[in-house]
């Protein structure tokens, strides 16, 4: 069990990490024109654009939650004033409340993919896998929120934390001793993220890379002047 943990969350990680800067780098060597997100709005608009936004509304804040909540370490937390148990309580709440939102987003368009046909047509098999791959992962997630409130001192949370930040300082073989007793439903959310990382340069995902910055302060395109 030991040697499994220490592969699980010592090992795996960086392969996974590997595979998900490495793989995006040859993609976008050799496979420029697959850099896109093959938008299906010409066939079906409507349920798109509102599944579209919640979903990324709920996973952009679920994201931004999980990378400042797992990488400040604890002194910062501290010294800040905000304990184990209020920092977790934060967590489950803003978990919960855009975890719905990208929740009801998901549905929304994971039902479109499958049963508008047009869609379905045009959509691969790894279009579908990812979907309901980040479907599972956010159930787990949303799951998760129940264990935690069994147990509001924090110290399950101070764990992964300090787990997540030994995979950024080059440590985790060390530290993935400290993952042995967290509940099994962290950990299974924790591995089926490592494992979107993997699947991540040869997924539509890979359009995540390309944000586009200048969108926002770029003039409109006359398509057709009145």
């Amino acid at each position: 069990m030991s040697y499994f943990n220490t592969l699980l969350f010592g090992v795996y990680p960086y392969i996974a990490l590997a595979v998900f800067v490495i793989g995006s780098l040859i993609r976008y060597d050799r496979d420029q024109y697959s850099w896109k997100t093959s938008s299906s709005q010409i066939f079906e608009s409507r349920q798109l654009r509102i599944g579209s936004i919640l979903f990324h509304i709920g996973v952009l804040a679920v994201l931004a939650g999980h990378f400042v909540g797992l990488l400040t370490p604890v002194e910062i937390w501290h010294a800040l004033g905000v304990s184990a148990s209020f920092k977790q309580g934060l967590a489950m709440a803003a978990g919960g409340i855009f975890g719905l939102v990208c929740f009801v987003g998901l549905t929304m368009l994971i039902h479109r993919r499958l049963t508008n046909p047009r869609v379905r047509a045009n959509s691969s098999n790894m279009d579908i896998g990812i979907l309901l791959l980040l479907y599972a992962q956010l159930i787990l997630g949303l799951l998760s929120i129940f264990v935690s409130a069994g147990h509001m001192d924090g110290a399950e949370m101070i764990k992964m934390m300090t787990w997540a930040q030994s995979v950024v300082t080059l440590n985790a073989v060390q530290a993935a001793a400290s993952m042995v007793d967290v509940h099994w439903i962290y950990k299974l959310h924790i591995t089926l993220g490592m494992t979107l990382f993997v699947l991540f340069p040869f997924s539509r995902l890979v359009h995540i890379w390309s944000v586009p910055v200048r969108y926002v302060t770029r003039n409109y395109q006359v398509v057709r002047a009145r």
